[in-house]
């Protein structure tokens, strides 16, 4: 568990190593349909921050250009994203989820809570208690690297 160090201070490796151990469960749930961890990153992004352009999620997405239009395109035939014409830039193309897609979103949301809240219901009642104040700081860490990706930082 990442406590403080002897001196106080957290220990940022054993950190990073809980929470991408963590991450590497949490993120593989067996789902009826397979996507890639692409995939379903586009589909996740475009559910939190609304219809955006290609350009803006290709700042969001660890693809290039030219894979991330490949992958929305076949998103698009799949019925999972739709396009439509900026009202601010008819040049332009705003991409957002259609119905199915918001439906995986929700579904393995749902799954990931499942599976948390059997997780959970294993900890003891300290454990349980360090939890629930993790989930403040995980957020403000959240914001700060938004901040930080809004600045460049």
């Amino acid at each position: 568990m990442a406590l403080p160090d002897a001196d106080g201070t957290l220990d940022i490796d054993e950190l990073t190593t809980a929470i991408e151990d963590f991450a590497t469960i949490f993120i593989r749930l067996p789902s009826v349909r397979r996507f890639s961890f692409s995939t379903l990153s586009v589909l996740h992004t475009l559910s939190r921050n609304g219809p955006m352009r290609l350009t803006d999620l290709t700042a969001t997405e660890q693809l290039k250009q030219p894979a991330l239009t490949s992958l929305v395109a076949k998103l698009d035939r799949d019925g999972l994203v739709s396009r439509r014409r900026d009202p601010r830039d008819a040049r332009a193309v705003l991409l957002s989820l259609t119905e199915e897609g918001e439906q995986i979103v929700r579904s393995r949301h749902a799954d990931r809570m499942a599976k948390l809240s059997r997780l959970v219901d294993r900890l003891n009642d300290q454990e349980r208690e360090v939890l629930a104040g993790s989930a403040s700081v995980l957020t403000r860490l959240i914001e700060i690297a938004a901040a930080d990706d809004a600045t460049g930082d």
